[in-house]
C-alpha cells in the first residue's frame, strides 16, 4: 500500500501536467492545482500518520522512493504548506495583472503547471533514498522554480531568476563533486543508497579523509539551495521578486528539501565516527548565516527582502541545532515546523500588503492596521511567531538551543547566538511596527481604497490556520504529531 501511494504522488502530477498542456483551459488549470494540493495532503497524511510503522523501513531498504522516520516530518510540512498556498492562490491569481504585465492564459497555465512540477520535485527529493537521484530532483526544483521567480517579467525578476539559476547551478556542481568524493570514500561499496552507505560507514569501510572532503562539497553544494551563508546570494532576490505564493513555497519548503539531503549525508558522517568534523562545518555556516542576516536586515528597504534574510537566519539556526546534537536535534525538528508555517504566513501576508499598497518599499507602507485590520494583525502575528514570541513553537526550539549551548559549556557561542538574534529581531521589529502603525498619506489612501476589494477570504484563511498551529504547538503538541516528532528525533 505504501508503495502504491508513493507511486501516485510521483506519477500523477506528471500526468496532470500533460493534461494541462493539452486542455489549455483556465478553469481546468485552477482545478488541477487545487485537486493536486488536496490529493497531496490526503496521501501525505496517510503516509505520515496512518501507514504501518513496520512497513516504512522495509520499503526504505528496497526502493528508490520511500517514507521513513526522518522524512515524514518534511513531507507533512511540504504538503500542509502547499495546500495553504494553493488556497491563498485562489484569490491571489485573480489579480496577477496588477503590475501591468502581459498575463495571458498561457502564462497562467505555465505558472500553475510549474508550481505542480516544483512540488513534485520537492516531494521526490524528500522521498528519495538515493543521493544521486536526490541530486537530480534538487536540480529539477531549480529549473521549475526559475520560471516562477521570473513570472512578473520585470527587470528585477529577470535578474533574480538568472542569479538563482547561476548560484544554484554552482551549488549543484559542487554537490556533484561531493558525490564523486563520497563514492571514492566508500571504496568497494558501489551504491549511493543512504541506508547502505550508513551501514558501510558503521562497518568501518569508509576512507574518512575522502568522506570529510565529500561533506565539505555536499554541505556547500546543497547549502546553496538551503540558503546557508556564504552561498546564500540568490535567496534575497529570488524570494523578494517572486509572486507571494511562490515566495512562501521557496522559503517554507524548498530550503527544507535541501536541508534533508544534508542531514542524510551528515548521518553517514556520524556513522563513520567523523561527526565532530561535520558539526564544526555546520556550526560555522550556521553562525555565519546569522551574522549575514544581522548585518543586512537593519538597512533593508524591501519588506519581502527582509523576510528572505529572515529565512537565511532560520536556516542558520537549523544548522547550529544539528551541530549541537542531542536535544539540539529536537530543537531542529520543532524549529523546522515553526519556521515553515510562520514564514509561509509572513510571505502570504506580504502578498496582501503588495495588493493593497502596490509597493514593496517599507517606507511607502503606512497605517496597515487602518488600511486592512485583518492583514495588519496577520502581519504582526507572523512577526511575533517568527521572532519566537511565546507561545510560538519557535520559542521552545530556540530556548532548547540556548540551553544546550550552556549545558555544553559553549558560553561564548551562546552569547553570540543571543546577540545576533536580538539584532535581527530589532531590525525586523523596527520595520514591522512602522509599517503597521504610521499614519497613511492621502495618496496611499486612494490606492488602498481602489485595491481593498482584491483581498478575498482565501487570502486570509491560510495564514490564520498556520499561525494558530504555530502558537498552539508552543503549548500543546497532540499525540499523533508528537509520535512523528519523536520518531524523527530518534532517526538523527
Amino acid at each position: 500500500m505504501i508503495d502504491n501511494v508513493i507511486k501516485i504522488l510521483m506519477i500523477f502530477p506528471l500526468v496532470l501536467c500533460v493534461l494541462m498542456l493539452m486542455v489549455r483551459k483556465r478553469a481546468f488549470d485552477k482545478f488541477a492545482l487545487i485537486f493536486y494540493s488536496i490529493l497531496h495532503f490526503i496521501l501525505s497524511s496517510y503516509l505520515v500518520f496512518f501507514a504501518e510503522k513496520t512497513g516504512a523501513k522495509q520499503v526504505l531498504s528496497g526502493q528508490y522512493f520511500a517514507v521513513d522516520s526522518l522524512n515524514k516530518i518534511f513531507l507533512i510540512i511540504l504538503s500542509f504548506v502547499f495546500l495553504a498556498v494553493t488556497i491563498y492562490n485562489i484569490g491571489y491569481s485573480r489579480h496577477m495583472d496588477r503590475l501591468n504585465i502581459k498575463v495571458n492564459n498561457k502564462n497562467l497555465c505555465l505558472y500553475e503547471l510549474m508550481i505542480i512540477v516544483f512540488v513534485w520535485a520537492m516531494t521526490g527529493a524528500i522521498f528519495c533514498t538515493d543521493l544521486g537521484i536526490a541530486w537530480v530532483l534538487v536540480e529539477a526544483t531549480t529549473l521549475s522554480s526559475a520560471y516562477l521567480i521570473y513570472f512578473n517579467r520585470t527587470k528585477n525578476s529577470i535578474e533574480a531568476a538568472w542569479k538563482y539559476v547561476f548560484m544554484c547551478s554552482i551549488g549543484i556542481a559542487l554537490a556533484f563533486v561531493g558525490i564523486i568524493f563520497l563514492n571514492i570514500a566508500s571504496l568497494d561499496v558501489n551504491t549511493l543508497n543512504y541506508t547502505k552507505l550508513t551501514e558501510a560507514a558503521q562497518a568501518g569501510v569508509f576512507d574518512t579523509f575522502w568522506l570529510k572532503f565529500a561533506f565539505v562539497f555536499i554541505l556547500f553544494g546543497f547549502g546553496a539551495k538551503m540558503g546557508l551563508a556564504p552561498m546564500h546570494f540568490w535567496l534575497p532576490d529570488a524570494h523578494s521578486e517572486s509572486p507571494s505564493p511562490v515566495s512562501a513555497l521557496l522559503s517554507a519548503t524548498l530550503l527544507n528539501s535541501a536541508f534533508l539531503v544534508i542531514l542524510r549525508v551528515f548521518n553517514i558522517l556520524n556513522a563513520a565516527n567523523c561527526s565532530g568534523y561535520g558539526r564544526i562545518m555546520l556550526a560555522v555556516t550556521g553562525f555565519l548565516s546569522l551574522f549575514v542576516t544581522a548585518v543586512f536586515i537593519y538597512h533593508i528597504k524591501n519588506y519581502k527582502r527582509m523576510l528572505a534574510y529572515s529565512s537565511i537566519e532560520n536556516m542558520g539556526i537549523l544548522a547550529i541545532g544539528t551541530a549541537l546534537g542531542g536535544v539540539g536535534y529536537l530543537a531542529v525538528i520543532l524549529h523546522l515546523i515553526g519556521h515553515s508555517l510562520a514564514k509561509a504566513s509572513f510571505f502570504l501576508a506580504s502578498g496582501n500588503i503588495l495588493e493593497l499598497y502596490e509597493t514593496k518599499n517599507i517606507k511607502s507602507v503606512k497605517g496597515l492596521m487602518r488600511a486592512d485590520k485583518k492583514t495588519g494583525w496577520l502581519w504582526l502575528l507572523s512577526f511575533l511567531a517568527i521572532c519566537a514570541f511565546p507561545t510560538s513553537v519557535l520559542f521552545i526550539s530556540e530556548f532548547l538551543i540556548i540551553k544546550t549551548l550552556i549545558l555544553k559549556g559553549h558560553y561564548l557561542a551562546c552569547s553570540v547566538f543571543a546577540l545576533l538574534l536580538t539584532v535581527i529581531i530589532y531590525g525586523m521589529a523596527r520595520a514591522v511596527i512602522k509599517m503597521t502603525y504610521r499614519e497613511i498619506s492621502g495618496e496611499k489612501q486612494d490606492i488602498i481604497e481602489k485595491n481593498r476589494n482584491k483581498i478575498t477570504l482565501s487570502m486570509y484563511l491560510p495564514q490564520v490556520v498556520m499561525l494558530a498551529v504555530v502558537f498552539v504547538l508552543g503549548v500543546y503538541i497532540p499525540n499523533f504529531l508528537n509520535d512523528i516528532i519523536q520518531a524523527a528525533f530518534g532517526a538523527f
